[in-house]
């Protein structure tokens, strides 16, 4: 079987709910991803046989198929294929998978996976609440599921922050944990920032803030251009135990799961570009790295 590898990987720097990448379309956004990686690896974009986006929420400014859009955004030829497909969470590692495995088993040799969204614009959930088109949990499926004792009305699916509850429960992992395990991870961000280790996979881009009414603390649909580039992550906060601990549970009264302990909203775009290692030999690029294994699991 043929190695696939990974010859490079861009991001934008991450955006925090309603800041520096908040104004962004998320077409143009993976497209500034998508232009970085030709731009850096002197990549004729003609040769790209398939550009696979994640994306969670495909409603408003990321349906219709947001991987294409970025494709056609980013000036590439019309001919380059695109699809945008939805694992939720896992979405773009998928991306990840799908073209790795197609490199494997030569239908391609050279795949963009990619992922993109901006959650300060369209909202988690969001594809679940179009007016009139019915609901994405049928009446079979809500047979299967009795409810939940602890919390009535779900029927066994919950939403994330219910289901992250019920998994310390069921594992005894403790708030205690929780927040130490979250701040490390915030710890471990801030070195990696200030030591400049995510420097070359950031792609700058000029900061676009979605305007926030102070009343009703809703968008007004107006984009504010910051006048700055966006080269850092905005989500990275050096807390201590002692803040974390005076965080109120999110999601319910007595529980353990925080906004400092758990993912934020988040803005962003990201794009690998992924071939066959004798395509990369031809090319004379570098892979940085090489697909080995890959594992799924529901839950």
């Amino acid at each position: 079987m043929r190695e696939a590898v990974i010859v490079d990987a861009v991001r934008t720097a991450g955006g925090k709910r309603n800041g520096q990448l908040s104004g962004w379309h998320p077409a143009d956004l993976l497209a500034e991803c998508l232009k970085a990686l030709q731009e850096r690896n002197d990549l004729d974009p003609a040769i790209v046989e398939d550009v696979i986006t994640g994306c969670v929420m495909q409603v408003g400014a990321q349906a219709l198929n947001v991987g294409r859009n970025a494709v056609l955004a980013a000036g590439w030829p019309e001919e380059v294929p695109a699809t945008s497909i939805d694992r939720q969470c896992g979405s773009s590692q998928q991306a990840a998978h799908f073209a790795a495995q197609a490199v494997m088993a030569g239908a391609h040799d050279v795949v963009v996976a990619s992922g993109v969204e901006v959650m300060s614009l369209v909202w988690m959930g969001a594809s679940a609440m179009v007016d009139g088109v019915g609901m994405p949990f049928g009446p079979m499926m809500g047979l299967r599921y009795a409810d939940v004792e602890k919390y009535p009305g779900h029927k066994g699916l919950v939403p994330q922050g219910i289901s992250a509850e019920i998994i310390a429960d069921k594992w005894g992992i403790s708030r205690e944990e929780l927040d130490a395990y979250g701040l490390r991870s915030q710890q471990l961000a801030a070195v990696a920032r200030d030591e400049g280790r995510f420097d070359n996979e950031i792609v700058p881009v000029a900061g676009r803030k979605i305007e926030i009414d102070p009343e009703t603390r809703k968008p007004t649909g107006k984009i504010i251009d910051t006048g700055e580039m966006h080269t850092t992550d905005e989500g990275i906060r050096e807390s201590t135990p002692e803040s974390l601990a005076n965080l109120k549970p999110a999601f319910t009264p007595e529980g353990k799961v925080t906004a400092g302990n758990s993912s934020q909203i988040c803005d962003g775009a990201s794009a690998l570009l992924i071939m066959s290692e004798a395509k990369a030999n031809e090319l004379g690029l570098t892979p940085r790295a090489r697909f080995h294994t890959f594992a799924l699991a529901g839950v």
